[in-house]
């Protein structure tokens, strides 16, 4: 009697020990998985950090390389076979990168992801201001440094110039900023295809003509900083006032607006799926 009862026992105890074990062994494995999700996380958030970079790298020094060369061979006149030669150049360069900001997930321009990040959480906003948005400053700045070094004819013309007021040139950049986050907020609600893109793209090019002739119609507070920057013009008023607050104020004015509207919020959630997806 007393042996089966210690059997019984030492049963009752092996029992226990393993159903301890197996639990532990299952809490270990979702810490495991959580730590794994997280450092995969990290890995795809620094990915993203280095297409932003990369992009707005490489959109600078295109741009620039290509405006030096159809201006050499088609002169800077305001022809209409120059403009129209032109414009299909941008639009074509606008599609390109657009193709690649979709299969990277990254972005050569601030406005629209400073856009989604205002009306996102704490750490996605700080994320954008702290990682992405530098980089894209960063990128832009070392594209100017290259083109000054290897192609200098390139830089002399290059560049956002402004040729009005600077209060005149901040309301001007302020609309076009405007115009172009609207229509990129409006045509999010389509599903991703070609036929937005394209739509996006010579939205671009027409606000860019638009302001060619009076602030440049960059809507790039990054690239712009890169070219001030390498100016020492970086800190003067007519940069920070035309070319940096005049489209963020104008970005963070349509996200407040647009945060009234439920819209917004389904465009925004929609966004924010398709942003979850590039960096998990």
């Amino acid at each position: 009697m007393l042996r089966s009862f210690t059997n019984s026992a030492v049963f009752l105890f092996l029992a226990k020990y393993q159903m301890l074990h197996d639990k532990e062994f299952e809490i270990t494995q979702e810490i495991d998985g959580k730590e794994e999700s997280d450092n995969i996380s990290t890995i795809s958030r620094l990915r993203l950090i280095a297409s932003d970079y990369f992009l707005s790298f490489m959109w600078v020094l295109s741009g620039s390389i290509a405006k030096y060369f159809v201006n050499m061979i088609l002169g800077s006149g305001m022809k209409s076979v120059s403009l129209l030669i032109k414009g299909l150049i941008a639009l074509l360069s606008l599609y390109y990168f657009a193709q690649l900001g979709k299969a990277t997930g990254g972005s050569y321009n601030p406005l629209l992801i400073l856009c989604y990040a205002i009306s996102d959480n704490f750490l996605e906003f700080l994320y954008v201001v702290l990682g992405r948005i530098p980089a894209q400053v960063i990128g832009s700045i070392m594209a100017v440094w290259f083109i000054n070094v290897a192609f200098p004819a390139a830089a002399a013309a290059a560049g956002p110039h402004l040729n009005i007021d600077v209060n005149s040139g901040a309301l001007v950049e302020g609309l076009l900023t405007c115009f172009i986050v609207i229509l990129s907020l409006r045509l999010n609600k389509f599903p991703s295809s070609s036929k937005k893109t394209w739509i996006k793209c010579v939205a671009k090019v027409i606000l860019h003509f638009l302001g060619s002739h009076t602030t440049g119609g960059i809507m790039n507070p990054a690239s712009a900083f890169g070219w001030a920057y390498a100016k020492e013009e970086h800190v003067r008023k007519e940069h920070l006032c035309v070319y940096c607050l005049a489209p963020i104020e104008a970005t963070l004015l349509i996200a407040w607006i647009g945060s009234l509207f439920p819209d917004f919020t389904k465009h925004r959630r929609l966004h924010d799926t398709q942003y979850k997806d590039k960096i998990e």
